[in-house]
């Protein structure tokens, strides 16, 4: 027999069962589309917390304080509060310096505060978001109305801000904010600009932000000398170990820590590589899990597979046996089974495949209309996997039932008319 022969008797077989045939596939079905909306699900996430970690700015590296290791403690970033330790170490100098290496093109260095603004009679809580001049050159915000503050406004600690969206909009509704005063801790400072609205960020709202002068927010409000992080730009990604080196020992030697000891280091630095791996580990782990439960669910689809064609071949006993009176070879007995249980399951893995795509579409259509940045992605390698799977278990499952059916004696299975 011609292998479209045992495609047109599969074909027969289920017209005459079509309902028990669909729910025999139901559950390759379901297994499959799980797979495909896992995978790409999982590069949606991946996709969309990259973006967001892009409006920091491409080619990223980050210094941020941490608490060296103790026998009490170990390392710590959260931008260096463990323990009710705070780390003073890192400051403005340590970002001229930094700016110096021969492969960092520019860098800011950021301090955070909280404080109620207040305008007239309205009145916000606010985070106060302290950065350098430059912080425009490397970040992806736009300023929507007036200016950024210059450095010599940075230096000679001008009373200036820069609100966020929100802030702009609650404080001062539809009129111009530009030129006012806001009240911080009993100071006016004059708004000479507002930012678009970015939105959240790593699910941080930066449209509640009010930008300050990083010198300003040190002196004028929280009387302090440090600085929490300074994000650095590189230039040459290619150099990225040596730069990553180069910045290490800089520090080191600033902050008078032994090269040998890197333990009590108060500083640690990540690229944006470092953390696309990090990501990469953390989403590949979930989406292994989330594979393993659909492969058991295939697996639970599969028993039922072989259930429902043993029990075809009970009821085709006569048929089988009829074949082979008429010459039928063993051989094409258990092809033509076998044929029948990977078509049900590449039917389902096909069918699944299409289900799976579309719940994914839909997820990335929920996800825009909710303002999220999430792209529609489906793997080539998951619809590959997906169909391997299918084939693999139709081949699997179907294949006890078709030699049971390959062993009939004929005679035996004419007496079961």
């Amino acid at each position: 027999m011609k292998f479209k022969e045992y495609i047109s008797l599969a074909i027969f077989s289920f017209s005459r069962q079509l309902t028990r045939t669909m729910l025999t596939g139901l559950g390759i079905v379901i297994s499959i589309a799980a797979v495909i909306v896992v995978i790409s699900a999982a590069q949606g996430v991946k996709g969309f917390i990259i973006g967001q970690f892009e409006t920091y700015g491409t080619n990223i590296l980050n210094v941020e304080v941490k608490v060296p290791e103790t026998a009490k403690n170990s390392s710590e970033g959260a931008n260096a509060q463990a323990f009710g330790t705070v780390i003073k170490t890192l400051t403005l100098d340590d970002m001229k310096a930094l700016r110096k290496l021969p492969n960092i093109k520019n860098n800011y260095a950021g301090q955070m505060g909280q404080a109620v603004a207040n305008s007239g009679s309205a009145k916000k809580t606010i985070t106060l978001f302290g950065v350098s001049p430059t912080f425009l050159e490397i970040d992806t915000s736009k300023v929507a109305q007036g200016r950024f503050f210059s450095p010599e406004e940075d230096d000679s600690l001008a009373k200036v801000a820069v609100l966020g969206f929100n802030v702009a909009s609650e404080l001062f509704g539809d009129s111009n904010p530009i030129g006012q005063d806001i009240k911080i801790k009993q100071k006016n400072f004059e708004v000479i600009g507002v930012f678009e609205s970015k939105g959240a960020v790593m699910f941080v709202n930066y449209d509640d932000f009010v930008y300050l002068p990083i010198r300003t927010l040190q002196k004028q409000i929280l009387g302090i000398d440090h600085v929490s992080y300074i994000l650095n730009q590189y230039q040459d990604e290619n150099k990225l170990p040596q730069t990553v080196a180069a910045v290490e020992d800089l520090l080191r030697d600033r902050h008078n820590i032994d090269d040998s000891n890197p333990d009590k280091d108060d500083f640690q630095v990540q690229s944006n590589d470092d953390f696309v791996n990090i990501l990469d580990t953390v989403i590949g782990g979930f989406t292994i899990l989330l594979i393993i439960l659909a492969a058991i669910s295939l697996i639970v689809g599969g028993v039922g597979i072989m259930n429902i064609m043993y029990v075809s071949v009970l009821e085709r006993t006569f048929e089988i046996g009829l074949r082979k009176a008429i010459g039928a070879r063993p051989k094409q007995i258990l092809l033509q089974f076998l044929t029948e249980a990977v078509l049900i399951t590449t039917l389902g893995g096909l069918s699944g495949i299409l289900a799976g795509v579309a719940v994914s579409y839909l997820i990335s259509l929920v996800a825009a209309w909710q303002g999220f940045a999430w792209d529609f992605v489906v793997p080539l390698y998951s619809v590959v996997l997906a169909t391997s799977f299918s084939v693999v278990c139709g081949l699997v499952f179907g294949l006890y039932p078709a030699r049971q059916a390959a062993a009939l004696d004929p005679i035996e299975a004419l007496r079961r008319e």
